[in-house]
C-alpha cells in the first residue's frame, strides 16, 4: 500500500495519522534494535503525508520520520545529515541505523529513519541576541556542508542555478494577483490588493535586473561543492540550543544553493515578526553569520538584492490562486496593510547598509 496525503477535519485530534500508517510505524521499527516503550506523534505533514513521533526506548529517546518527499529526494538529505554527524561532527542528530546496517526502511513508497531524539533543547530567547545566535549557528551549518556528495541513487537537489527563474515566477505571478483582484471585485481584499500590487510589481522588476546585473552568474559557476547546502526552512524553531551548542533539526529539505538565501529568509522573517526593520538588527545578524561563514562582497551583492525582492508580500499572497473567494477576505485586507507598512521601513534600512561591505573590505 501506499502512504497517501490524508485529510484532517475538526472532529479529529491536532496530530491524527491514519490507521494504515501506524500500522506501517509499527512494521518500520521491527527492523531496529530497540525495545520501544511509547510511539507520540509530535507534527504529521497531512496535505504530504509525512510524520514525526517520539519514541521512548530500552536506548533513550528516539524519532521516528515518515519522509513525505520522493525517495531518491529523501535521499539526498539523509546522506547530507550522515554527512554533517560522522564527517563534520556538526550538531545535528545522528541517524540509527537499522539490524541490516542501513539509514532507512522504505515502506509504503517512501522513506524512513529513525534519529536521536536531542535533549534538553530549547528555543533561543525572540530578541536580538537570540536572532545573533541562530544567525552564527547558520552560517556554521552552511560551511560545515560544504563538500557533501549525495549518495549514489540520490537525486541531486539543487536550487543553485534557480535564481533567475524564481524572481521570475514573483514577477509573473503578480500578473495572476491584479487579475483575479479584479475578476473577484467584490471580496474585502481586492480593492487594496489592486492598489498595491503594481508597487511590488515593480520592486521585482527591478531586483530581478539587479540580479542579471550582479556576479551571480560566476558565482553559480563555482559549483555545488563550493557552496554547501541551505537548510530551507530555518528559524526559531529548526535551530534550538542544546547541552553543548546550537543544534539544527529537520534537515528533510536541504539542497544545493548559495547560503546567503537561508539568511535572507531569517531576515525578512524577522522583521515582519517585529513589524518594521531595523537596521541594528539586520547589520549585527549579517556579522553573526559572518563570523561562523564568511561573506564576500560579491555575495553581499546577492544579499541585498535578495532583500530588495518583496519577499513577504509574495509568500503571503500567492495562495490566492487556489480559492479566491476564501482568501480574499477582510483578514487578507489588514494582512496587506501590515505588509505595506513594513515595506515601507525596509528601504531606508537596505540603503543604510548597501554599501557596508564596500566601505568596510569583508569586515
Amino acid at each position: 500500500m501506499f502512504i497517501e496525503p490524508w485529510i484532517v477535519d475538526e472532529t479529529m485530534h491536532e496530530f491524527f495519522v491514519p490507521d494504515y500508517i501506524e500500522q506501517m510505524a509499527e512494521d518500520v521499527l521491527r527492523h531496529y534494535d530497540l525495545s520501544v516503550q511509547s510511539r507520540q506523534v509530535v507534527t504529521t505533514k497531512p496535505d504530504k503525508g509525512g510524520a514525526i513521533w517520539k519514541l521512548e526506548t530500552n536506548k533513550g529517546p528516539k524519532s521516528l520520520k515518515l519522509l513525505h518527499r520522493r525517495p531518491t529526494r529523501s535521499l539526498f538529505s539523509l546522506g547530507a545529515q550522515r554527512y554533517l554527524v560522522d564527517v563534520q561532527k556538526a550538531n545535528v542528530p545522528p541517524i540509527v541505523q537499522t539490524k541490516e546496517g542501513t539509514d532507512y526502511v522504505e515502506a509504503g513508497g517512501k522513506l524512513w529513519f529513525v534519529a536521536e531524539w536531542i535533549e534538553p533543547l530549547f528555543p533561543v530567547t525572540k530578541d536580538l541576541e537570540g536572532a545573533k545566535q541562530l544567525c552564527y549557528a547558520l552560517g556554521e551549518f552552511h560551511r560545515l556542508s560544504k563538500g557533501y556528495v549525495p549518495p549514489k541513487g540520490a537525486e541531486i537537489a539543487s536550487r543553485l542555478y534557480k535564481w533567475p527563474k524564481t524572481y521570475e515566477k514573483t514577477i509573473n505571478k503578480m500578473d495572476w494577483f491584479r487579475q483575479l483582484a479584479k475578476a473577484y471585485k467584490e471580496m474585502p481584499a481586492s480593492g487594496m490588493l489592486l492598489e498595491v500590487v503594481d508597487r511590488f510589481q515593480a520592486q521585482a522588476r527591478e531586483s530581478f535586473t539587479r540580479l542579471q546585473q550582479s556576479p551571480y552568474d560566476q558565482l553559480v559557476e563555482l559549483g555545488h561543492s563550493e557552496w554547501g547546502l541551505v537548510h530551507q526552512d530555518y528559524g526559531w524553531s529548526n535551530g534550538q540550543m542544546g547541552a553543548n551548542g546550537m543544534w539544527i533539526i529537520d534537515l528533510d529539505g536541504v539542497a544545493y544553493d548559495l547560503p546567503i538565501r537561508d539568511l535572507r529568509k531569517l531576515i525578512s522573517g524577522t522583521m515582519a515578526d517585529l513589524y518594521r526593520w531595523d537596521a541594528q538588527w539586520v547589520r549585527e545578524m549579517i556579522r553573526a553569520y559572518h563570523e561562523a561563514n564568511p561573506i564576500d562582497a560579491s555575495l553581499y551583492d546577492i544579499l541585498m538584492i535578495d532583500l530588495s525582492l518583496p519577499n513577504e508580500f509574495y509568500k503571503n499572497l500567492k495562495e490566492v490562486v487556489y480559492e479566491p473567494e476564501l482568501f480574499l477576505t477582510e483578514q487578507t485586507m489588514q494582512l496587506i496593510e501590515i505588509i505595506v507598512a513594513t515595506d515601507e521601513t525596509k528601504w531606508p534600512v537596505l540603503a543604510e547598509i548597501e554599501n557596508d561591505w564596500k566601505e568596510n573590505g569583508n569586515r
